[in-house]
């Protein structure tokens, strides 16, 4: 399990997030590419929520694919196009993330490829082997 950094000397974390998570010599390491929110047959969700929730759930089969689960996801990286979006982002983010809480940030972009996109996840994940 990666030792949690949270030093007493830096302003708590906003969110159900850690500061800083230290991973031991001879971690498995998986990193994904940006997930949209698009499903495999093709459809795009209207509202972040369900785009979010498309894009935990594509991030949870590839994690799968590599033998791993949110169990072992270290950092997130959200980027989504609205700032009233960040509630309900950060809502799905914590339905999916476990403990130890990974890393994380948000940035607020202006757009993505297609505009009917809202939000992009990535995700680093680390496996003691």
């Amino acid at each position: 399990m990666p030792k949690i950094l949270n030093p007493s000397s830096v302003r708590a974390p906003f969110g159900h997030y850690s500061h800083g998570l230290l991973v031991s010599p001879g971690a498995s390491l998986l990193v994904t590419s940006g997930q949209l929110g698009i499903g495999a047959d093709e459809v795009v969700p209207d509202d972040v929520e369900g785009q979010a929730d498309l894009c935990f759930k594509a991030i949870d089969a590839i994690l799968a694919e590599g033998g791993m689960s949110f169990a072992d996801v270290i950092r997130v990286n959200g980027f989504v196009t609205r700032r009233e979006d960040f509630p309900i982002y950060m809502a799905v983010r914590d339905r999916y993330t476990m403990d130890p809480k990974p890393v994380s940030t948000l940035i607020i972009v202006n757009g993505f490829t297609r505009p009917e996109f809202l939000v992009e996840v990535e995700v680093t994940a680390a496996k003691i082997l």
